[in-house]
């Protein structure tokens, strides 16, 4: 996968068509209130991002969209505005072979269909369908906190990625949601629900040293929703990520934050990676990123991709 190329003149087009169009329009598994095969977790062995002639320098990036309660707006917006905002942006500071996989996250004790997994994708095309195929199920258990961990368990024992494993350079996962995360899932749920395949629980702070190994892990809190600067989910998320747990203050936003804190960890600077936005999504990126943007700096000056996190 990721072996297309991406094209602003067709996401316009697509753009502009699904703008017109209702969620459920959008997102046609709503109708049948089921996942769709290709992105059920079960029985996938690996989803590869893979050096290509197209793409020489993959940069694999997962988004992993909580498709719970009110944060349906997220990926809807997504597909009707701002692909193009977030592969643009990635193009234009100089990450030319970005794939992107999307991921829908939900409750894995309360949802059907608590993990929906995508293709690392660079075309057009192929990543309007990938998130067009998601299920925004809606759901969620109501006690803040939702299976966001899931997305880490994936990346780290269900990816291979060229960037790394080719040039030590890691990848990116970035999860968008509102609520805390559970410490601790079940393993019969897992193997009932995501197609999980080990008889041990799995352990939140286990499955973030995993999965980064081989990526830069972000979660962005979307503080518009319903636990605006709440104490336990800021604490919950700050004690595990640190400076990698983003507050964004305007999830419209969203995709220009994804894409500015992989320049900045690519080594673009931060007036350069934010050079192509109005002031008010300048200003909202840059409080997002003001206790990291210092910090993302690499070690050997950009030669071998390696960065300080």
């Amino acid at each position: 996968m990721g072996f297309s190329s991406w094209s602003s003149d067709a996401y316009d087009s697509v753009s502009r068509a699904r703008k017109t169009r209702s969620i459920d329009d959008n997102f046609t598994q709503n109708k049948v209130g089921v996942i769709h095969p290709d992105l059920s977790p079960n029985n996938v062995d690996v989803r590869e991002s893979r050096d290509s002639q197209a793409h020489p320098d993959s940069v694999p990036i997962i988004v992993a969209l909580d498709v719970t309660g009110s944060m349906g707006s997220i990926p809807e917006n997504l597909i009707k505005n701002k692909l193009g905002a977030l592969m643009n942006t990635l193009i234009n500071n100089g990450i030319l072979d970005p794939q992107i996989m999307f991921m829908a996250i939900g409750d894995h004790i309360s949802d059907d269909y608590p993990l929906q997994v995508g293709q690392f994708e660079s075309g057009t095309m192929e990543l309007d369908q990938c998130l067009s195929r998601i299920l925004i199920e809606g759901g969620g258990g109501g006690q803040n906190r939702e299976s966001y961990p899931l997305a880490w368990y994936f990346a780290a024992r269900h990816t291979s990625i060229d960037s790394f494993e080719k040039r030590q350079e890691k990848g990116f996962l970035f999860t968008i949601g509102d609520e805390g995360f559970h410490d601790h899932m079940a393993a019969d749920l897992l193997q009932a629900k995501c197609g999980y395949k080990g008889r041990e629980n799995l352990n939140a702070a286990s499955l973030l040293n995993e999965a980064s190994r081989a990526y830069s892990v972000f979660h962005i809190h979307a503080n518009e929703a319903s636990y605006h600067n709440d104490h336990f989910v800021f604490s919950q998320w700050k004690t595990l990520l640190g400076e990698r747990f983003l507050i964004l203050e305007d999830q419209n936003n969203i995709a220009e934050l994804i894409a500015t804190t992989v320049a900045l960890v690519k080594g673009v600077q931060a007036d350069m990676a934010m050079s192509g936005f109005d002031a008010q999504t300048r200003l909202s990126v840059s409080r997002a990123l003001v206790s990291v943007k210092d910090s993302l700096v690499r070690r050997d000056h950009g030669k071998s991709g390696i960065i300080a996190l």
